[in-house]
């Protein structure tokens, strides 16, 4: 057995709202209701189900449980991938093991949150006695940091970060599951003159919180097509890694785990970079993605800037990138966002994106961030590649 033998047969997303004051739980009802719809399942055909965390429900130890006794299920197979933003990319790798060792064969994947609603989450490790007595207030000052370093090695070129901000935003405006406020189109002017937040970090460079969910229905490719589903999505390839490079001190910050989890799913799925059909990594920050890029071979450190000034990033460019606006410009749904991204390249696969249909749909390549250390780069890095039944 082996990854590219599951398939993703059915997708759902909520749209994103900002305090939209309603559960957790109505979300992941919410979603799970439109898997058994779009799929065409009945409740007792799921036997396994995976949870992303919440933000909402950080204090509640025994999560996956108690999901799972609001929404009605019983299963042979639950667990909670606790990865952050690599949760959801997290979940599909975890969710083909489960099947493949036999332990379920129906599994329902849901990521739902509320953190603009209620945020319950406790940064514990290093924050309270490092980070926060400094005045290193949360991502945004991670991260102004990690600029500030990619700054001084080679140089921020904001018009670049600005057409990446522009992009995803014209793809906002074409999805009506983004936060409508956000729902307005930019200029490069408006995100370089947007008010810093923690410099050189802008407004625009940043995510802002919402509530929302999404999920996807997983089975061994073999079962898809005993139960007659003409289309579904296959995972190729999928690469993981957390704390990279712990050992060395002198790590570079700029330096992330994505070029060993690039690695092994572009080897795993047997394409290049070149190949890539379309883009969707996690995207907390601007930055983060113009770091992915490097780091995943689409260039050299430090030529970010160069390559995405040479290309075109909508939807019908050379490498569509986040089309449903990303977290950035859609929302970022607290620790469920990392199946923001993820939903819509399956969206994309199954030949569904609408007015932001991408040409390519020879595969997509989605990424993850999990959790962010003390003085080095973000702590968890996931890959996964996705083609339509391979």
């Amino acid at each position: 057995m082996a990854l590219r033998d599951n398939a993703i047969v059915a997708y759902a997303e909520a749209k994103h709202e900002m305090r939209s004051g309603r559960d957790v739980w109505d979300y992941a009802g919410e979603i799970l209701d439109a898997l058994l719809e779009r799929s065409g399942l009945e409740r007792a055909e799921i036997d396994g189900v995976i949870f992303t965390p919440s933000a909402t429900g950080a204090k509640t130890p025994m999560w996956s449980q108690s999901c799972l006794d609001y929404l009605g299920l019983e299963t042979n197979f639950t667990d909670t991938t606790d990865l952050g933003g690599c949760s959801a990319t997290g979940g599909i790798a975890r969710a083909a093991a489960a099947l493949d060792a036999g332990y379920c064969e129906t599994i329902v994947l849901i990521n739902a949150d509320t953190p603009s609603t209620e945020d319950n989450l406790i940064m514990r490790s290093f924050h309270h006695e490092w980070a926060d007595p400094e005045g290193l207030l949360g991502p945004p000052g991670a991260f102004g940091l990690l600029s500030r370093r990619y700054d001084h090695l080679y140089g921020l070129d904001l018009n670049a970060l600005g057409k990446m901000a522009v992009a995803q935003r014209d793809h906002a405006v074409l999805n009506p599951n983004a936060v409508e406020k956000l729902r307005q189109p930019i200029t490069v002017e408006d995100y370089i003159n947007s008010r810093m937040i923690a410099d050189p970090l802008r407004l625009l460079d940043c995510v802002m919180m919402c509530d929302g969910g999404n999920g996807f229905v997983m089975m061994s490719r073999k079962r898809a097509k005993e139960k007659g589903y003409s289309r579904f999505v296959v995972p190729t390839g999928y690469g993981e890694r957390t704390n990279y490079k712990l050992s060395q001190n002198d790590l570079e910050p700029t330096e992330s785990g994505h070029r060993a989890a690039g690695e092994k799913a572009f080897k795993q799925a047997g394409i290049t970079p070149r190949d890539v059909g379309s883009f969707h990594p996690y995207d907390d920050f601007l930055i983060a993605m113009m770091i992915q890029l490097e780091m995943l071979g689409f260039c050299k450190p430090g030529q970010g800037a160069a390559f995405i000034n040479e290309t075109n990033l909508h939807f019908d460019g050379d490498l569509p990138l986040n089309t449903s606006g990303g977290q950035i410009s859609a929302g970022q749904a607290g620790l469920a966002g990392g199946g923001t991204n993820l939903v819509e390249a399956v969206r994309q696969l199954f030949e569904e994106g609408g007015e932001r249909q991408v040409k390519n749909i020879a595969n997509a390549l989605v990424t993850g961030i999990g959790w962010i250390p003390y003085g080095r780069n973000w702590g968890s890095s996931t890959a996964l590649v996705l083609t339509p039944d391979a």
